[in-house]
């Protein structure tokens, strides 16, 4: 189900003035891109995106004070469709009667902030992404390891909260332990947190619920991360082959994104806080162009071919 914003929301976010349309509150806003409506001021309306918020600044609200009164109300009234989620005037500046009046009649909210048009669309933007953006809430671990996200998947009772721990101990950082909310950003990026009552806890069976940044101070912890990298966690199954070169990249899908997968077996005497720490250090020098096992290859294959032609 697609996400939606109220136009109420976005007027109490930015404490914007309301000034016509106040009958619109409601309406909801599905995009998060700004439009500014310069073309269609001048009299082109082949293309007029009225799922957008439209932005007039000062470039625009000049242009219309230029235009005669007759000419001004057409445009005006071609502008404000009556699906328009709201109009913003930016940098506190007058507005014409017209403009108040169309908005009215069309029920469409018309706002008012004294930021300039370049800020307030970088801040509107940015508001709109985090509350439109799709979102998903996994079982798991989530951990800084060396400033790569790590999101440690498994069964329950396969030991990711304690591999947790181990590499808090290590002067890594949790950031969510048994459920992740994750964020996809515009550009397919995944963000993970935690849910605002388990922030910053992990529990330990045996133990109990711990309080991470208590414990281990503030560096223990951070609120957000990036997620680069899936490990799961599995028991040891003698029968099945596991990669032992690295030459097969899995990748696992969340939301609409493709994530690195690194499958890990776990059986009595691995340490696992290790292996994680290495996965996010050969995650790197992969994203830095250096893949040991491809190298490896690379040279088996020349020494074979090598001795290949001695034996000829």
């Amino acid at each position: 189900m697609a996400k939606k914003v109220k136009v109420s929301e976005l007027v109490e976010q930015f404490q914007m003035e309301v000034l016509a349309g106040e009958q619109g509150m409601k309406r909801l806003i599905t995009v998060d891109d700004l439009h500014r409506p310069g073309l269609e001021i001048a009299g082109y309306f082949d293309y007029h995106p009225t799922e957008r918020i439209q932005l007039l600044g000062k470039t625009e609200l000049t242009f219309l004070e230029t235009l005669p009164e007759e000419t001004r109300v057409e445009r005006l009234r071609r502008f404000i469709s009556p699906e328009l989620p709201s109009i913003i005037i930016t940098r506190g500046l007058d507005v014409p009667t017209e403009l108040v009046q169309i908005c009215e009649e069309n029920e469409v909210p018309l706002l008012r902030s004294p930021l300039a048009s370049t800020t307030l669309v970088s801040r509107i933007t940015s508001f709109l992404e985090r509350k439109l953006a799709p979102t998903a809430t996994i079982h798991g671990v989530l951990v800084d390891v060396y400033g790569v996200g790590m999101l440690i998947t498994g069964g329950s009772g396969i030991g990711k909260s304690e591999t947790a721990l181990e590499l808090v101990k290590r002067s890594h950082r949790l950031v969510a332990d048994d459920a992740v909310e994750i964020r996809q950003t515009s550009d397919n990026q995944l963000h993970g947190t935690a849910p605002d009552l388990i922030r910053h806890l992990l529990e330990i069976r045996g133990i109990g619920i711990i309080n991470v940044m208590t414990l281990f101070g503030a560096g223990a912890v951070r609120n957000n991360k990036r997620i680069s990298v899936v490990i799961k966690l599995e028991t040891w199954q003698q029968d099945k082959q596991y990669d032992r070169l690295g030459l097969d990249e899995e990748t696992t899908r969340i939301l609409d994104t493709d994530v690195p997968l690194v499958t890990i077996p776990v059986r009595p005497g691995r340490n696992l806080a290790v292996i994680i720490e290495v996965a996010a250090m050969n995650y790197r020098l992969k994203r830095m162009g250096y893949n040991a096992a491809l190298q490896f290859t690379n040279k088996l294959t020349e020494q074979i071919n090598e001795d290949s032609d001695d034996f000829d």
